[in-house]
C-alpha cells in the first residue's frame, strides 16, 4: 500500500527501555512516522503507558520491575551497566515473539534502543531480510577510541596512542560488558539456530542497517570508528505536554525573587537514591543565600523541612522553567543536558554513571558548564562550584551562542525520510558490508 506521498506504507516497530529520558526521544520519532501515515507499534516499559497512550501511539507494555530503582549499583560508575542489562532482559525477551507473530509479508522495520539490538537480530532468524535501525541518545552509547575517550569517570589523555586506546576499550568491554551480557546473548542465539558472537560491542555495531544519532555534530563530531551508514540528527527535545501550565505556587515563587532567578536542582526522574544530593543542595543554598527549586517526583528523598528559599516541584517542563532559572544543577542525563543547552542556562553537572560522565565532559568543553565529583560532594563544595560558575563573566555569552545553534539542526522529518528509504530497501538482500 502506498501513502499519498508515494511512499510505501510500512509497519515500524519502535522499542525503547528506561526512564522518561529514554522514552521521549523514541516517542518523537514514532509520532512523526505515525503522522506520515505509517503503522506504528510502540513497545516500552509498562509504567509509561499513560504518556504513550495519551499521545495516540499504539502501546505494547513491556514488563518492568520498579525495584531496580532501589538497587544501589544502578548509579555506580562501573556496575551500573549490569543492573540495567539484567533489569531489561525480561522486557527485551518480548520483542522476538511479538515480531514472529506479525504477517510474514508485511513491510516491517525495527527502530530500537541499542540495548534491544541483540533481540532485533534474533528476529532475523525467521525474517532474514528484516531491516533494523538503532537510535543512539548520547555519544557515550557509541564507543570510540578517539577523543574524548571516557572510561567511566576516567578520561583518557589525548596523548595516549590509538593502539593503546583500542586495547583499553577492549579491556573495558571484556571486564564490564561481556561477562554481564555475552552469555545471555549467545544462549538466545543458539536457541534460534544462530552462531555465537565473541564480543558484545562488536556484535551491537554489526546489527543495525542504519544508525541514528539523536544529538548533533557540534555536540559530538562523527568519529571514524562509528557504525555506517550513519544519520546525524538533532536533539529531539520532546515533551508530551510542553504547554502544561506552571503551578500557581511556582509562579508565585518565580515572581517573588525581586529579579533574582532561582537555581534548579534535579538528579533525574528515575533516581530514587538522591537524598544525600538534595541535602547537600540545601546546605549550598543556605551558604550562598540563593533561592532554589528542587525538582524530583520522589518527595521522600528531600529533607523533611525546606526553608522558604527552596520550593519543591514534582515535575515542570524544562523548556518552560529553564529560561527563568539562573543555573541548572543536574546529573548529566542527555535530555536534561540538551534542554539546558537550548535554554542557554549555565550548568553544574554532578554525573553518577552511564553516559553522564561523557555528557558532562562535552558541555564543560563547550564552556557552558562546570563539573563536580559526586563521591566527594558536600554542601561546601557545591556552594563553591556555584560561586565559581556565577563568577565566570563570559559564561552567559557562551551559553547564548550555543542556544542559537538549535535553529540549525535536522529535525524528526529528516529521520522519517531516512527510515522510509531504509524501508524501501527491505526487499533487497542484506549487505553485511554496510552494517560494519
Amino acid at each position: 500500500m502506498l501513502l499519498a506521498t508515494g511512499v510505501r506504507r510500512t509497519h515500524f516497530v519502535v522499542v525503547t527501555i528506561g526512564s522518561a529520558g529514554d522514552l521521549f526521544p523514541f516517542m518523537a520519532m514514532a509520532l512523526t512516522l505515525l503522522d506520515a501515515g505509517h503503522r506504528v507499534s510502540f513497545l516500552a516499559p509498562e509504567q509509561h503507558e499513560p504518556y504513550v497512550r495519551a499521545s495516540g501511539l499504539p502501546f505494547i507494555g513491556l514488563p518492568a520491575d520498579p525495584a531496580v530503582l532501589l538497587d544501589p549499583d544502578l548509579w555506580h560508575p562501573t556496575r551500573g551497566f549490569g543492573v540495567v542489562w539484567r533489569a531489561t532482559r525480561p522486557a527485551m525477551a518480548q520483542i522476538v515473539p511479538f515480531v514472529d507473530a506479525l504477517p510474514a509479508d508485511e513491510p516491517l522495520v525495527l527502530l530500537v534502543h541499542p540495548l534491544a539490538l541483540p533481540e532485533a537480530d534474533l528476529c532475523r532468524a525467521r525474517r532474514p531480510g528484516l531491516k533494523v535501525a538503532a537510535a543512539y541518545l548520547a555519544p557515550q552509547n557509541l564507543p570510540t577510541v578517539h577523543d574524548p575517550l571516557m572510561l567511566g569517570p576516567w578520561p583518557v589523555p589525548r596523548w595516549v596512542p590509538l593502539g593503546m586506546r583500542s586495547w583499553l576499550l577492549r579491556r573495558l568491554a571484556a571486564r564490564f560488558i561481556d561477562p554481564v551480557a555475552l552469555r545471555d546473548v549467545n544462549a538466545a542465539r543458539q536457541a534460534r539456530g544462530m552462531p555465537a558472537v565473541p564480543s558484545m560491542l562488536e556484535h551491537l555495531f554489526a546489527v543495525a542497517n542504519l544508525s541514528i544519532t539523536l544529538f548533533p555534530d557540534w555536540f559530538a563530531p562523527t568519529q571514524p570508528d562509528w557504525p555506517k551508514p550513519l544519520l546525524r540528527a538533532d536533539f529531539p527535545l520532546f515533551d508530551p505536554n510542553p504547554d502544561a501550565p506552571l503551578s500557581r505556587e511556582l509562579e508565585y515563587f518565580l515572581e517573588d525573587g525581586q529579579g533574582t532567578r532561582p537555581v534548579v536542582f534535579t538528579h533525574g526522574t528515575g533516581n530514587t537514591q538522591a537524598r544525600a544530593y538534595f541535602e547537600h543542595a540545601r546546605a549550598a543554598v543556605e551558604l550562598t543565600g540563593l533561592r532554589a527549586i528542587f525538582l524530583t517526583p520522589h518527595r521522600e528523598q528531600l529533607p523533611s523541612e525546606l526553608p522558604p528559599s527552596i520550593l519543591w516541584q514534582d515535575y515542570v517542563p524544562l523548556r518552560r522553567l529553564l529560561p527563568r532559572a539562573m543555573v541548572l544543577v543536574h546529573h548529566g542525563g542527555i535530555g536534561t543536558t540538551a534542554e539546558a543547552l537550548r535554554a542557554g542556562t549555565p550548568q553544574l553537572v554532578v554525573p553518577l554513571a552511564h553516559d553522564q560522565f561523557d555528557n558532562a565532559a562535552r558541555v564543560a568543553a563547550l564552556g557552558v558548564a562546570f563539573r563536580a565529583v559526586a563521591s566527594r560532594l558536600n554542601g561546601v563544595r557545591l556552594a563553591r562550584g556555584l560561586q565559581q560558575l556565577l563568577a565566570d563573566r563570559e559564561l552567559i555569552a557562551r551559553c547564548r551562542r550555543i542556544s542559537r545553534r538549535f535553529a540549525l539542526g535536522q529535525g524528526m522529518q529528516a529521520v522519517r525520510l531516512r527510515l522510509e528509504t531504509l524501508a524501501a530497501s527491505a526487499d533487497a538482500p542484506a549487505d553485511a558490508s554496510i552494517n560494519r
